[in-house]
C-alpha cells in the first residue's frame, strides 16, 4: 500500500513540475501583480530577451532592461515606426546601451496603396523559453488605467511559434 501510495504521490509531483506556467492578468485588476511579473522577467533574464512593442515609454521597464544589457544579456527591439520622432519613446533611450538592439518597423501597405498598417504588437520572448503577450503597451497608463490584457506561457510551441514570428518582423525593421 506504501508503494502505490509513494507512487501515486511522486506521478503527482512529477505531473505538477512538468505543467506550463501561465498567467493571465487582467488590467487595471491585477495591475501590481502583472508589473511585477514582468519586470522581474526582464530584470532576471539570462541570455536574451526579444521584445515588440508598439509604444513603450515605461522607465522602470526600460531600467531593467539596461540592468540586464549590462550583465551581457542580448536585447532586441522592435519598435512601431512611429516611436521615431517620440520624444517619450524609451527607443532613444535604450538604443544607447551595448546589447541593445532597436529597430522600426511600419505595418504593410494597403492595397490600395494610400496607407501603411502599424507594428502593433506587445510581446516579449525571454531566454526563449518564456512568452509574455497581451493588449497592454509598456507605459504606466496601460498598467494603470486602462483595460488591459497581459498573459505569460512557458509552453515551448506557444514560445517557438512567437519567436518564428518575431524573426520575420525583425528581418524587415530597420535601425533606429
Amino acid at each position: 500500500m506504501r508503494k502505490i501510495l509513494a507512487l501515486l504521490i511522486g506521478s503527482w509531483l512529477l505531473a505538477t513540475l512538468c505543467q506550463a506556467k501561465s498567467e493571465l492578468f487582467m488590467l487595471p485588476y491585477e495591475q501590481d501583480k502583472a508589473f511585477k511579473s514582468l519586470h522581474s522577467s526582464l530584470k532576471h533574464a539570462q541570455k536574451s530577451i526579444d521584445i515588440a512593442i508598439y509604444s513603450f515609454t515605461n522607465r522602470e521597464l526600460a531600467k531593467a532592461l539596461r540592468d540586464s544589457a549590462k550583465r551581457g544579456v542580448k536585447i532586441r527591439i522592435i519598435f512601431d515606426e512611429s516611436n521615431k520622432n517620440d520624444a517619450r519613446s524609451m527607443i532613444g533611450y535604450l538604443e544607447k546601451y551595448n546589447n541593445i538592439t532597436t529597430c522600426l518597423l511600419k505595418g504593410e501597405k494597403s492595397p490600395n496603396g494610400n496607407y501603411y498598417g502599424i507594428m502593433h504588437q506587445k510581446l516579449a520572448i525571454i531566454d526563449k523559453r518564456l512568452l509574455y503577450i497581451g493588449s497592454a503597451n509598456w507605459s504606466k497608463n496601460a498598467f494603470e488605467n486602462s483595460y488591459e490584457t497581459l498573459f505569460y506561457d512557458d509552453d515551448s510551441y506557444l514560445v517557438s511559434k512567437a519567436s518564428r514570428y518575431y524573426a520575420e518582423m525583425f528581418k524587415l525593421c530597420r535601425p533606429f
